[in-house]
């Protein structure tokens, strides 16, 4: 099994070489390093790489460099990859960087709507009802345009909001067949994400009718432990493991791996 979706000490994950080794031992036949990057000239987003210094579109190339070395040494495949925020106004910077870089693959993620973190709670624990369906509707909005962008080989956590808890449940399927169509015109493919199945949350990404939905448009799938320390990586990947023999799946690489 390959994961094509973990985190190192160049965003918010742990160090290159810890990583490298636990996916070893977890029996991986590969890992991909996709570090969350934003190349948006925005004053939110510059505000949150500032803050949280995700400065892979400053780095990239010494990550780069590190894969390579570790590549000499270890006895999987190492992926050189990236997690790009998306947010449709950024198109242009995204599309310019990517095509500069020349990563392996890409995946693009949708983390906010109208600049507001769809993974904090406080954001919209005092919405009513109406306004943070509203949220989910911008969400979904973003996702399709992130789909039909063609910017990205993946895209990541496809249901984000079902993590936080005001936002939690209010998808639905009428979004999610929107979602599995978009897909079912575009060279992306979503990815099956453990990032939270080893929490109290136990959630995987997509859930269970939003998987359906992709099913039935015969979208293919890859798989991402989102792991972001070493001691999450074998755990996660038996999680997806499980799932993908209960669920009868057969993941795919992304396109641009051969």
């Amino acid at each position: 099994m390959y994961d094509f979706h973990a985190h190192t000490n160049y965003s918010d994950g742990t160090f290159l070489p810890g990583m490298v080794r636990a996916a070893e031992s977890a029996g991986l036949g590969g890992i991909g390093f996709a570090d969350h990057c934003t190349a948006s000239a925005r004053d939110s987003a510059t505000a949150v790489r500032d803050r949280y210094g995700f400065t892979l579109d400053i780095t990239y190339g010494r990550r780069r460099r590190a894969i390579e070395r570790i590549r000499e040494e270890a006895t999987i495949e190492v992926f050189d990859a990236v997690e790009m925020d998306y947010d449709p106004r950024d198109e242009p910077e995204i599309r310019a960087f990517l095509e500069e870089a020349g990563f392996d693959y890409t995946i693009g993620s949708v983390h906010d709507v109208d600049d507001e973190n769809v993974q904090v709670s406080s954001n919209f624990r005092d919405l009513g009802e109406a306004d943070r369906k509203d949220v989910v509707d911008g969400y979904v909005e973003n996702l399709v345009a992130l789909v039909e962008s063609e910017l990205f080989d993946v895209a990541a956590h496809l249901d984000l909001v079902e993590r936080t808890p005001p936002l939690r449940g209010l998808a639905t399927v009428d979004h999610y067949e929107r979602v599995a169509l978009a897909f079912a015109d575009s060279r992306t493919i979503p990815e099956i994400n453990a990032g939270r199945a080893t929490t109290d949350a136990e959630i995987v990404h997509p859930d269970e009718e939003f998987l359906e939905a992709l099913r039935e448009y015969d979208v293919p799938v890859t798989l991402g432990t989102d792991s972001h320390r070493s001691d999450e990586i074998g755990e996660r990947a038996t999680v997806l493991e499980e799932f993908i023999a209960t669920h009868d799946l057969e993941p795919v690489s992304p396109p641009s791996v051969h």
